[in-house]
């Protein structure tokens, strides 16, 4: 009975021979004249092909890369002043998934603003449901919410200009801003923020302004505990921050984007984050 074990590096070598368009036939004999067991040799032959050509059908059923919102970060900026004054400091910049984390994105006087405003058109929030187009009170998601017009008032307008200074990309491509209230145990299980073109009710969706390609959270308040920005792909959590935001970006609506994320449960206290979602054109 053979002792020998398929390796790490086998298995990369047998890759390596399949992209340079060698037959099975001809990989297996290269093997056993290095001296490998044909049984061995065989079946990590056999697992690893199956997992290439799963691979190669992954990729060729994501949709085509858009582009996407994104900062100005080339220098590797500590802070970025925005044109209508407010100064963010740069606290996290990762690349992939892409996601950079503000402080002092909007101002305790903003914050507090935000949450008067949304505090008397609070309603149970909604999710969208993906076979109509429509939307749905879900399970996944325990806050209450209320959305603004684009431009409602001076200060929507004066933090949707601030965004889309930030981000470099058009107001006008922006949904209106949703302000979120999470009590102790709300929370939003890990989900995506695009829509989901295999699903019957995204055509509908996406015929104004496109695909979400884009996401700005911002906090309202620090909860006592819990309640965290979560990325479970890549085991990152974003404490939430009074006047902090978190902006991530999906260049295409497929997992490999890794920016599932969700809102984690809030443990004490209260939660309120406002979130913009950016389209790949204008939204109206």
């Amino acid at each position: 009975m053979s002792t020998q074990t398929a390796t790490p590096e086998l298995r990369l070598w047998i890759l390596e021979q399949a992209q340079a368009g060698h037959s099975p036939d001809a990989v297996l004999q290269a093997m056993k004249q290095s001296g490998w067991d044909e049984e061995v040799a065989l079946v990590a032959l056999e697992q690893t092909l199956e997992g290439f050509l799963a691979e190669q059908a992954r990729l060729q059923e994501r949709p085509p890369a858009v582009p996407v919102p994104e900062p100005d970060l080339t220098q590797s900026p500590c802070a970025l002043c925005l044109p209508d004054g407010q100064v963010a400091r740069v606290v996290v910049s990762m690349r992939e998934p892409r996601v950079v984390v503000l402080a002092g994105f909007l101002s305790d006087e903003e914050c507090d603003a935000l949450r008067q405003l949304a505090a008397p058109r609070l309603a149970r929030s909604e999710t969208v449901d993906n076979s109509t187009g429509g939307s749905e009170v879900n399970e996944a998601r325990t806050s209450a919410g209320m959305f603004f017009g684009r431009g409602e008032t001076a200060l929507i307008e004066r933090i949707e200009q601030r965004i889309a200074a930030l981000l470099r990309w058009p107001v006008e491509n922006g949904e209106g801003l949703q302000v979120l209230h999470y009590r102790p145990g709300a929370e939003y299980k890990p989900h995506y923020d695009y829509f989901d073109p295999a699903q019957p009710g995204s055509a509908t969706i996406l015929k104004r302004g496109g695909q979400r390609v884009g996401t700005v959270v911002m906090y309202l308040n620090t909860p006592e505990a819990g309640g965290g920005t979560t990325f479970p792909d890549v085991h990152l959590e974003v404490v939430p921050i009074k006047g902090h935001a978190v902006f991530f970006s999906y260049e295409r609506a497929h997992p490999d984007t890794r920016s599932l994320h969700g809102g984690a449960p809030v443990i004490a206290g209260e939660k309120w984050v406002a979130t913009k979602w950016l389209r790949e054109r204008r939204f109206d």
